[in-house]
């Protein structure tokens, strides 16, 4: 990132006049010559200098620390300056993190391992309680590595070398699959523990497709028995990938399900529900194998394996389908928002859980909104039709500034948050940019269009939170975060 970066704003013609705020206009001054007399020539130009120092127009935060100003120079030039954080400030940073007993961890190993906006997010007890069940999970696998070798050797393994040495050898091939396999489960919940809230049905979803694939190396050891190693390990990482999706966007699930706060007593018989899918699952496999001439048919049993597993797919997006969340994630918010602006009507939590396309990701959705871009890529000569000022300007009562790309062939809309920005500001841009879509024409009309959505947001979006509530959406626990990686922490409007 380099240290100081100047980008050429261009006054457009094509915008409407706006009334400013008066400020006193920097010019070099004229002294007449008695002003003048005993000052060197020197101390003018630095009293000149001084008249035409750019005005600081906005700051922006980084996740890391670091930070960058946004200059305004008297020609409308942007110039920005880039500054390391201060020693004091990482000292407040680290007293984030449950005070000086994680100040050495890496400020990245930390967002790794702990939840987002940890400690405020978690309970008082949550850190004491990792740090007795990590050694507490070490134990635990150690006896498990120990053990494996015994099975082995119970069902045959090494028995006739005469020798445990096979046993032991097949053990270590064993716990090493699982240990690749352990692997996929770390990345997952370190890199993506904070998706889950927000759209669990699509993530147990898409850990039913990631397994799938991993039962197919699994299936392949039989035409490869040399390659059983390599085989199974990638089997084991897709399902251990698939775990790592299913297992925390499952605990969503049942959480939903426990309106009584009974979470213990919801998830324990969910277990009886799924114990006894499994007696019987393996029941009819059991059957299947014991079928006269299938063992021998790899064909047929390749067939079976495909029509079962296609079949557990239908059934599994079946079962997601009739999910009826009252919480808002972006998903709906988009549903909700087009309704709202199209009809000025709010679906209800039935009609708009069926509407809601669990496969989709939100980067194929329409309109395309990108969340958390920098102040500097929205004021880009070609991707902005207005002035730093002008948008400075313009969203000074909200949480948020919101223009088009004017660079993208399609309608792309770029946000960027300011500090205190909530799921509440999220909402009212997604409402702002749906309204954009709907009516705006063209890039030469755009400044008024923005203008006008704020005023029509202004008069709609209370009547849309009053549908909200009478609909019964939770609108006191929105699935709307605000990316943390870019925030606007002032704005020095001149």
């Amino acid at each position: 990132m380099p240290c100081a970066l100047q980008l050429s704003i261009i006054s457009h013609g094509l915008l409407s006049p706006v009334r400013w705020r008066k400020s006193r206009p920097v010019h070099a001054q004229s002294y007449p010559d008695s002003e003048l007399s005993g000052v060197d020539e020197e101390t003018t130009d630095d009293r000149i200098l001084a008249e035409v120092e750019p005005r600081v127009i906005l700051v922006e935060r980084y996740r890391d620390g670091t930070s960058r100003r946004y200059m305004l120079c008297e020609d409308s030039r942007l110039r920005t300056s880039h500054e390391e954080p201060r020693s004091s400030s990482n000292a407040s940073r680290g007293s984030d993190f449950s005070g000086s007993q994680l100040s050495w961890l890496p400020d990245p190993v930390k967002q790794f391992i702990f939840p987002a906006g940890f400690p405020e997010s978690v309970s008082d007890d949550y850190l004491d309680y990792m740090l007795l069940q990590f050694p507490t999970n070490v134990t635990a696998w150690i006896c498990h590595a120990l053990v494996t070798s015994s099975l082995l050797k119970a069902v045959g393994v090494g028995s006739f070398s005469g020798s445990t040495a096979a046993a032991s050898a097949a053990a270590i091939r064993w716990v090493s699959k699982d240990g690749i396999g352990a692997v996929g489960r770390l990345l997952i919940g370190g890199r993506f523990g904070n998706l889950f809230d927000d759209d669990p049905k699509q993530w147990r979803m898409y850990a039913d497709f990631i397994g799938s694939a991993g039962s197919i190396f699994d299936l392949s050891t039989q035409l490869y028995p040399a390659y059983f190693l390599p085989l199974a390990s990638l089997g084991n990482l897709a399902k251990a990938f698939a775990r790592g999706l299913k297992d925390p966007s499952f605990r969503v699930i049942q959480n939903h399900f426990a309106i009584s706060s009974n979470l213990g007593d919801v998830a324990a018989k969910e277990e009886v529900w799924e114990v006894a899918a499994q007696l019987l699952g393996l029941a009819l496999g059991i059957l299947i194998l014991d079928t006269p001439g299938l063992v021998k048919s790899y064909p047929l049993l390749v067939l079976i394996w495909t029509s079962m597993r296609l079949l557990h797919l239908q059934l599994r997006y079946q079962s997601l389908s009739v999910l009826r969340f009252n919480t808002i994630n972006l998903k709906r918010a988009r549903i909700l928002m087009e309704a709202h602006v199209m009809s000025s009507k709010v679906p209800g939590c039935d009609e708009c859980n069926k509407r809601e396309n669990i496969l989709l990701w939100q980067r194929f959705l329409k309109p395309r909104i990108n969340f958390g871009v920098s102040f500097e890529e929205m004021v880009d000569g070609s991707s902005s039709v207005l002035t730093p000022k002008e948008l400075i300007w313009l969203y000074s009562k909200e949480k948020y500034i919101l223009t088009v790309d004017q660079r993208s062939n399609d309608f792309e809309v770029l946000v960027a948050f300011k500090v205190g920005a909530t799921s509440l500001s999220v909402l009212r841009s997604v409402w702002q940019a749906y309204w954009l879509h709907l009516n705006c024409s063209g890039p030469r009309d755009l400044p008024d269009h923005l203008r006008q959505s704020l005023l029509e947001m202004e008069k709609g979006f209370d009547d849309f939170m009053d549908q909200l509530e009478e609909a019964d959406w939770d609108v006191h626990n929105m699935k709307l975060k605000v990316p943390a990686e870019i925030l606007i922490d002032e704005i020095v409007a001149g």
